[in-house]
């Protein structure tokens, strides 16, 4: 059999599918196979040894297949085959060592199950780890960012499992399971963009308790505009945060502080990426459910059980855009939907009849070139920030500044709310998606007529104060 190279099929993210022998000649691709029997009979699915539970490290000489599995160096986190819930099908996955229940953290193989036990994983000439089928299909490999002749596998006691050089021991991945996540986010993941690279992490669903493939629901950090974390349903947003404004997302003012987990989201130049690190030895994961909700969960360990800590979307309210451009939800109020104050609905008819797609229009159009204002709202979920703009250095009155003088700016905010405020956000056409909090974190000031300010002027919902 004539040399080939195995090339990553288009559009996977990080693995390879085919059999070894399928690819014509290419370049710039991950390994080079040539007759069977150079492979060693590791890739045939006869490991010429097996790791036992001490162990967390794959080489050339040791494979994991059947039963046996490579456990982390201080025991958190376990790495085998395993059959999710009833399914009979088998796949490669990580899971935590010492909780009862078995929980699955990630899985290598989610869209090509084994049909059997005859999987190994191992590593094969001339340097690659793969998961191969007995009959010599190459099941599922990494698609690495370098090459080595000496490669092994670990599982860190993070639960991420990394690829690098056997005599590397600077750090250096090259790759790591944390850059493809399925539908959990560990402590220490990162959930975002590389802007450098490309590489975006996001969380993806399970299709079902049975079945590991990916699923409809999917949990990223968004940077368009100013970053803020969105659930989707395919490619229609289901849920967002709101902004980030240096101590949490606008949009979830009840995640405060707390002895279980700290939580922040970084944005420069070369990345923007949402991620926690825990505080304590509680253990706790957030999942994207195959039911579209996105769940924090912690380990109870004296009633031996997962307790469910958080969930996202909280309420009706939190549906994106339910209420249209410009809308108002409250959800203490029946029907939730009203406008902002000094907006009326858009179609008074659809609005009676319950179809607040619409949204509303300020009741006095604005009039830029006359003069218009600004009215602050306390206690808001921010709108949308897609369509916006951010400095990080002006003050809020230079923020007002520069929002007035563009007719297009409806709305401007501090970027950051810590240390009594600072940097500027502008909103630019209809604000989306605001919703009305049970505590003031943050104000905005929304765009409004010359003749609609009027000092400490009492609306529907809530108290108006005019700058």
């Amino acid at each position: 059999m004539p040399k080939r190279t195995i090339c990553a099929r288009p559009g996977t993210s990080g693995f390879i599918w085919r059999r070894l022998w399928e690819f014509p000649p290419a370049l710039g691709c991950l390994a080079l196979v040539s007759e069977p029997a150079q492979l060693g009979a590791n890739a045939w699915g006869n490991p010429t040894s097996v790791f036992s539970n001490t162990v967390d490290t794959i080489t050339k000489t040791h494979s994991i297949t059947g039963s046996n599995t490579i456990v982390s160096s201080g025991g958190s986190f376990e790495m085998g085959f395993f059959s999710p819930g009833s399914s009979r099908n088998q796949y490669l996955g990580i899971w935590y060592k010492n909780i009862s229940v078995r929980t699955v953290v990630w899985v290598a193989n989610r869209e090509i199950p084994l049909l059997d036990s005859a999987g190994v994983l191992t590593i094969i000439n001339p340097g690659s780890l793969a998961l191969v089928h007995g009959t010599g299909n190459v099941i599922w490999s990494p698609n690495m960012t370098g090459s080595t002749w000496d490669p092994v596998a670990q599982l860190m006691e993070s639960g991420n499992l990394v690829v690098r050089d056997a005599n590397d021991q600077s750090g250096h991945f090259l790759w790591q399971s944390f850059d493809y996540p399925c539908d959990t986010l560990l402590p220490g993941m990162k959930l975002g963009k590389n802007f450098v690279t490309g590489l975006e992490r996001h969380l993806s669903s399970w299709k079902s308790s049975d079945d590991p493939a990916p699923g409809e629901f999917t949990y990223r950090c968004d940077p368009q505009g100013y970053p803020q974390n969105i659930l989707s349903r395919g490619s229609v947003e289901l849920y967002r945060t709101g902004p980030w404004n240096g101590i949490g997302f606008s949009g979830r003012p009840n995640l405060k502080p707390n002895t279980i987990y700290k939580y922040e989201v970084v944005y420069t130049k070369e990345e923007v990426y949402y991620h926690y690190e825990l505080l304590s030895s509680v253990i706790s994961r957030v999942i994207m459910s195959h039911n579209g909700v996105l769940e924090r969960w912690t380990w109870i360990d004296e009633t031996r059980e997962w307790v469910l800590y958080s969930t996202g979307p909280a309420d009706n309210c939190d549906n994106y855009k339910l209420c249209g451009p410009n809308g108002d939800c409250n959800v203490g109020n029946l029907p939730p939907c009203g406008c902002l104050s000094k907006f009326v609905p858009r179609n008074q008819t659809e609005w009676g009849n319950g179809d607040w797609s619409y949204g509303c229009d300020r009741r006095t159009p604005l009039d830029c070139h006359n003069g218009d204002g600004f009215i602050k709202h306390s206690g808001y979920k921010l709108p949308d920030p897609r369509n916006s703009w951010f400095d990080r250095n002006m003050t809020l009155g230079e923020c007002e500044m520069v929002c007035l003088k563009n007719c297009s700016c409806m709305a401007y905010a501090n970027l950051d709310i810590r240390s009594g405020g600072s940097g500027c956000l502008l909103w630019f056409d209809e604000l989306i998606d605001m919703k009305e909090l049970n505590v003031n974190v943050q104000d905005i000031y929304i765009r409004m007529a010359s003749s609609e300010l009027g000092k400490n002027s009492y609306q529907t919902h809530r108290l108006v104060n005019i700058d």
